[in-house]
C-alpha cells in the first residue's frame, strides 16, 4: 500500500531495521505504549491527561492509524506519535529500559489450537517486554476472555520477571478504550491487570 500525504505524521516501521531512538528523542522522557491501539481512543486520553508524556500507538492497520491522526489533528494534541509495525518485530527496536507504562487491552486471544502461534504474550515476548520497561515499570492488559486473562496470567507469572498489583492505579482506572466502552454497554466485563518490572535483572542486548 502506498503511504498518502496524510500520513506524514505516522512512523511506517514495517520492514524497517532500526532503533526507535533512531527515529525520536526519547532520552529523559516518561514514555507510554498502547499497543495494538486500533483507532486510538485509549491513546488519546491518556494524552489529554498527560500532554508532557510521549504517547506512542502501534498498530498494523494504516486505516486506523490515520483516523488516529486525524483526530490528533483535529483536536491539536501533539504528543501521540502513531507507528505502522508489527508489534514483535517492534520490540526489536526498543532501547533497553525505555517505557515507563505498556498498554496491550483487549487483543485478539486466537483461541483455536492451530492459531495460538499468533498470540502475542507468550514466554519469549515476556522477556523482550521486561527488557524494554524500566524498572518497576508498568505492564496494563485486560481482555473480555476468560481462557486467555487465565493463560496471559500463568505465563507472566511463570516468568519471574514481574509483580502482579491488586489494582489499576487511579488514572488508569477512569480510561477506557471504546472497545472496552462498547462491551460493557453490552453487558460483558472486562478484566484488567497491571504487573510491574522487577529491578536488578540483566540482559545481554542485541544492541
Amino acid at each position: 500500500m502506498l503511504n498518502k500525504p496524510e500520513d506524514k505524521n505516522i512512523a511506517i516501521l514495517t520492514g524497517e531495521y532500526c532503533r526507535l531512538d533512531d527515529v525520536f528523542e526519547l532520552k529523559d522522557k516518561i514514555i507510554e505504549l498502547d499497543l495494538g491501539c486500533g483507532k486510538g481512543s485509549f491513546a488519546t486520553k491518556l494524552a489529554r491527561r498527560y500532554p508532557e508524556r510521549m504517547i506512542f500507538a502501534a498498530d498494523v492497520m494504516i486505516g486506523r492509524l490515520r483516523k488516529l491522526q486525524k483526530r490528533n489533528d483535529r483536536e491539536g494534541i501533539s504528543n501521540i506519535y502513531p507507528l505502522r509495525v508489527e508489534a514483535k518485530h517492534l520490540f526489536s527496536m526498543i532501547p533497553d529500559k525505555t517505557l515507563t507504562r505498556l498498554h496491550i487491552l483487549c487483543p485478539d486471544p486466537w483461541p483455536k489450537g492451530r492459531h495460538r502461534g499468533n498470540r502475542l504474550l507468550c514466554s519469549d515476548f515476556c522477556a523482550q517486554l521486561h527488557r524494554a520497561l524500566k524498572s518497576g515499570g508498568s505492564f496494563h492488559f485486560s481482555t473480555d476472555d476468560v481462557p486467555y486473562h487465565d493463560i496471559v496470567r500463568r505465563v507472566i507469572s511463570a516468568s519471574r520477571l514481574f509483580e502482579e498489583q491488586n489494582a489499576l492505579p487511579a488514572d488508569l482506572a477512569e480510561i477506557k478504550s471504546d472497545f472496552e466502552i462498547r462491551w460493557n454497554e453490552q453487558g460483558k466485563k472486562v478484566y484488567h491487570i497491571l504487573w510491574t518490572a522487577k529491578a536488578n535483572i540483566k540482559y545481554t542486548s542485541a544492541h
